[in-house]
């Protein structure tokens, strides 16, 4: 049972707490799970047409071609949530129709899944005193910008959640400490690695090759799990 708080945005009364664990948990659980049910076996990278299903699957309908402008610059998915209804996931055409942003629009899909999952129920568990009256009267969009998809500050507890289930999703934290702990034994390295050093960036090609993602996604979850960061201290798997 998710533990419930006082949410100071305002939003709500009370929001959802998550711990980054039960979220690595969860989000795991959810596409390893999918990717079962599909096809019998789990491989990483997942494919992009599998993420574009996992939303169709929970969502209401999902545009990958949509006109995004009115909600400002740089707004390049939208999740849409009604009372009553599943909610509605919008993706910026520009990021679809250009295989050269394949990676942006895997980091876009795999946020927006993370409000419908983690967010929808919201509208039915707290519906606004309107709603009552007409439901499904409501609807409130998620914008979400590019500078705050993958790492948005905590404060913007919605924003920051579904940004930490994009890189679950894409880059499962079991998966990925695999990835780290073999990494360090072949080089022979302890404790955290230093983001901007020669063997952090070679770790970061590697996330980046293994888990079909951008190196801004690839740094931002290494850094989130404590694999990057300031050299220090014993290995992180002694």
């Amino acid at each position: 049972m998710v533990r419930m708080v006082s949410d100071r945005t305002g939003r709500f009364p009370e929001r959802p707490h998550y711990r980054p664990q039960e979220l690595d948990r969860g989000c795991e659980e959810i596409v390893t799970k999918f990717l079962r049910d599909l096809y019998g076996k789990v491989e990483f990278p997942i494919l992009t047409d599998d993420l574009t299903k996992l939303i169709e699957r929970d969502a209401g309908d999902l545009d990958l071609y949509a006109d995004l402008s009115s909600f400002g610059p740089d707004v390049e998915g939208v999740t849409e949530f009604r009372q009553g209804h599943k909610p509605t996931v919008r993706i910026a055409e520009d990021l679809a129709s250009d295989s050269r942003r394949e990676n942006r629009l895997r980091t876009t899909l795999t946020h927006e899944y993370g409000h419908v999952h983690y967010h929808a129920y919201l509208w039915d568990l707290y519906p606004p005193a309107s709603d009552l009256l007409d439901p499904g009267a409501r609807s409130e969009p998620s914008h979400c910008k590019r500078e705050t998809m993958l790492n948005a500050p905590q404060a913007d507890w919605m924003e920051w959640q579904a940004g930490y289930a994009c890189g679950a999703l894409l880059m499962p934290s079991s998966r990925l400490k695999k990835l780290v702990a073999d990494f360090q034994e072949r080089h022979g390295l302890f404790g955290s690695i230093a983001a901007a050093g020669e063997h952090g960036q070679a770790l970061i090609a590697e996330v980046v090759d293994r888990f079909q993602v951008s190196q801004d996604a690839a740094r931002v979850r290494l850094s989130v799990l404590d694999y990057l960061g300031a050299e220090r201290g014993p290995s992180l798997f002694s």
